[in-house]
């Protein structure tokens, strides 16, 4: 059925089974709404085109084309935000991925509850990267390692860089930044500076827009390069 103000959400997966499982989740909620499915990254490219979804729910291992070039696709064209679903212990192309636009990623093992919420997030505009995702990321930022698919952190192994965006955040938002940068969550944050959660909001959405950065994940990735956390 098509409904108008539903966030539409178009599932990429090479296993039809799974493809079917996130179906019979999202389809099933208020405000969502599955418009298509394809089995490789060429195909989400051709649907992401055609149907124009507000989220794409994207592997990365696929035939034809990979979940990473398909998602750098889609973002370079505008077409879709896109969340990226990883088995992060067996695929790690997280960095790949931030470098084509993702804005987000989700354990593949994650709950109904959470691939709703996830997709939710990202709809809105928000970035949304997994607890054990973002930890994951920082640890291989500091060893400077690199993902399966052959991609390295970003500026890895480079010394810190002095940017003058750094100079326009206050006191307080240069706190918040540098404990979203070791993985913490807003309601986190909050606790750690005895803030509450609306206010830490307010201070990640300053650093955004001062930091000229699309997300949250944006922002984590610049508090490493300039050597915050």
């Amino acid at each position: 059925m098509n409904r108008p103000d539903a966030v539409r959400v178009l599932l990429v997966d090479d296993q039809q089974l799974v493809r079917s499982g996130f179906a019979l989740i999202l389809s099933v909620e208020d405000g969502l709404e599955v418009v298509g499915e394809a089995a490789d990254g060429a195909a989400a490219v051709d649907l992401a085109r055609k149907l124009r979804p507000d989220v794409v729910l994207m592997d990365v291992q696929m035939p034809v084309m990979d979940g990473i070039e398909a998602t750098r696709r889609i973002v370079a064209d505008d077409l879709a935000k896109v969340l990226v679903l990883t088995t992060f212990d067996h695929d790690e192309y997280v960095f790949d991925g931030l470098a084509a636009g993702a804005s987000g990623f989700l354990l593949k093992n994650s709950d109904a509850e959470h691939l709703v919420e996830a997709v939710r997030t990202v709809a809105a505009g928000h970035a949304l990267l997994a607890p054990q995702v973002t930890r994951r990321v920082i640890q291989q930022m500091v060893a400077g390692g690199s993902g399966a698919g052959g991609g390295t952190p970003p500026d890895a192994g480079r010394p810190p860089v002095h940017d003058p965006r750094l100079g326009d955040l206050t006191p307080r938002e240069r706190e918040v930044l540098v404990l979203v940068g070791t993985g913490l969550s807003n309601a986190e944050v909050a606790a750690e500076l005895f803030l509450g959660e609306a206010t830490v909001k307010t201070h990640v959405s300053n650093i955004l827009s001062k930091l000229q950065v699309r997300d949250r994940v944006q922002a984590v990735v610049l508090a490493h390069r300039w050597g915050l956390v």
